[in-house]
């Protein structure tokens, strides 16, 4: 679906108001969940880093003359799971398969069936009253 333009009236003034707020609802959930999906990416990436720069201190410490020091750090932390059996690229797939995608795909067919597939109207309406309330044109350019 192509974007509407910024000055176009996005507010669905065929969709009730009560369905409006439960699509909103919805879509609101939506989007703690874009937030926790990216929480968990970064805790991959961390992750994912500092198992690097362990790989450096481990270099460094068999540079400084530490060779069994070296072998005992990576016997013990050197490509560890971090949770049973996995690692953290798989638990990211794991809610991106079992959780995200779902939520994802629901979220949309519930759009398409209650909005027409338009996205934020409860937020349209707000704008539009908003604006006018403040004698703007709800769609106009500027402030």
């Amino acid at each position: 679906m192509t974007p509407p333009a910024p000055t176009a009236d996005r507010t669905a003034p065929q969709v009730d108001d009560a369905t409006s707020a439960a699509a909103g609802k919805l879509s609101e959930a939506l989007e703690w969940v874009e937030r926790a999906r990216g929480a968990l990416y970064s805790f991959h990436q961390l992750s994912g880093r500092a198992d690097l720069i362990l790989g450096e201190a481990l270099d460094a410490l068999r540079e400084a003359g530490h060779p069994r020091l070296a072998a005992e750090v990576r016997r013990e932390l050197h490509g560890r799971n971090v949770l049973d059996g996995r690692w953290t690229f798989q638990i990211v797939e794991e809610y991106d398969d079992l959780y995200y995608q779902p939520f994802v795909s629901t979220e949309e067919r519930v759009r398409a069936l209650l909005t027409d597939g338009r996205r934020h109207v409860y937020e349209a309406r707000m704008k539009a009253r908003e604006r006018s309330g403040a004698a703007r044109d709800p769609w106009g350019p500027g402030a």
